[in-house]
């Protein structure tokens, strides 16, 4: 049953494809707010789910940080606007 609950493994080193679906994880498995406490918001389980630590760990072991990840994502999101303005 332990093996059913344990956590995903982070093969190191890191590749570009664990990096992106890493990266992925982390924002499909983020916290939200609900009465019961912080729920996974893609599996309404406690957060963090088993995804969210392994994405998390995942872009740990990969060097990079939540700043980086929030920053690259900005950036995506600013992108796509643009893209869509200019339709």
């Amino acid at each position: 049953m332990s093996a059913v609950l344990a956590d995903f493994p982070v093969l190191i080193p890191v590749t570009d494809e664990d990096l992106a679906l890493a990266a992925l994880a982390v924002r499909v498995h983020a916290p939200e707010p609900w009465p019961q406490g912080l729920l996974c918001r893609s599996e309404r389980v406690p957060y963090p789910c088993r995804l969210a630590r392994w994405g998390h760990t995942t872009l740990e072991a990969a060097g990079l940080t939540a700043e980086q990840l929030n920053g690259d994502q900005r950036q995506a999101e600013d992108q796509s606007m643009a893209e869509d303005q200019a339709r």
